[in-house]
């Protein structure tokens, strides 16, 4: 506990500096009260409504959890056959190079047009933002692995699913999560996106709902609450990266 006090003393020092400057300004009616209530009746909104919150957690997850996980399989499948094809790689990246600038909202129209529901039009919004950094990352993390690296292990008679897996996908994995961080912080602002404009539940929709009828401290109380799903999730993230890279930090604290 004191390591930790001492290590974000500052961090905690200016969080209770903002509380006490918006409680301040709030109390004597330098803010309006109405866009900027009091932070009592902000977290009131845990206390009375903490139940609707979290069913718009789950609501949100319906539509991140597949999309992401697909991304997942499908980006990290396609970089790292792409790294491993030099032929296929030089017939798509032009395409890749046109494709994966595109925003994901530049589909939006066709996604609400040709997908049968809002759900399934979000998933695909989600999946397309997500699935480029994934499957750049891998690709990237397969194409510099060095040669040197991949002939000893044919010589070792690595092939097939253990040169895959023991080789290639390890080698691979810090770039693979590095896309895969970036693709989990886009997939949490698609989807706030996508249910402030067309979802009837949802952590978007409960911010975007409240907004509507101007009640400011549901709606500051619902971007806590996305910023503390979204920063669990990512400290979720890191751990498990830390977890799958452990190899990484037994090399740094050799040198």
């Amino acid at each position: 506990m004191k390591t930790f006090l001492k290590k974000y003393t500052i961090t905690i020092f200016i969080g209770v500096a903002f509380i006490l400057i918006w409680e301040t300004l709030t109390r004597y009616g330098s803010l309006n009260p109405v866009i900027f209530p009091g932070l009592g009746k902000v977290f009131g909104v845990f206390l009375s409504d903490g139940k609707e919150l979290l069913l718009g957690l789950l609501s949100s997850l319906k539509l991140l959890v597949p999309a992401y996980m697909g991304s997942i399989i499908l980006g990290i499948g396609g970089g790292v056959f792409l790294g491993l094809s030099t032929s296929v790689r030089h017939i798509l990246m032009p395409y890749i190079h046109l494709l994966s600038p595109l925003p994901p909202t530049i589909f939006i129209p066709y996604a609400i047009a040709v997908l049968p529901s809002f759900q399934s039009a979000s998933i695909f919004l989600i999946f397309i933002g997500t699935f480029w950094p994934i499957f750049l990352g891998s690709l990237q993390g397969v194409l510099i692995i060095d040669k040197h690296y991949l002939d000893n292990a044919k010589i070792l008679g690595l092939k097939g699913n253990d040169f895959l897996f023991k080789v290639i996908i390890p080698a691979a994995s810090p770039h693979i999560l590095s896309g895969a961080g970036s693709a989990l912080i886009m997939s949490f602002l698609i989807l706030t996106m996508a249910e402030m404009f067309g979802a009837e539940s949802g952590m978007g929709y409960f911010i975007q709902y409240y907004t509507d009828f101007a009640q400011y401290d549901y709606v500051i109380a619902g971007m806590i609450f996305n910023s503390a799903v979204i920063l669990i999730a990512l400290l979720f993230f890191e751990k498990l990266k830390k977890q799958v890279l452990f190899w990484t930090n037994l090399k740094t604290d050799s040198e």
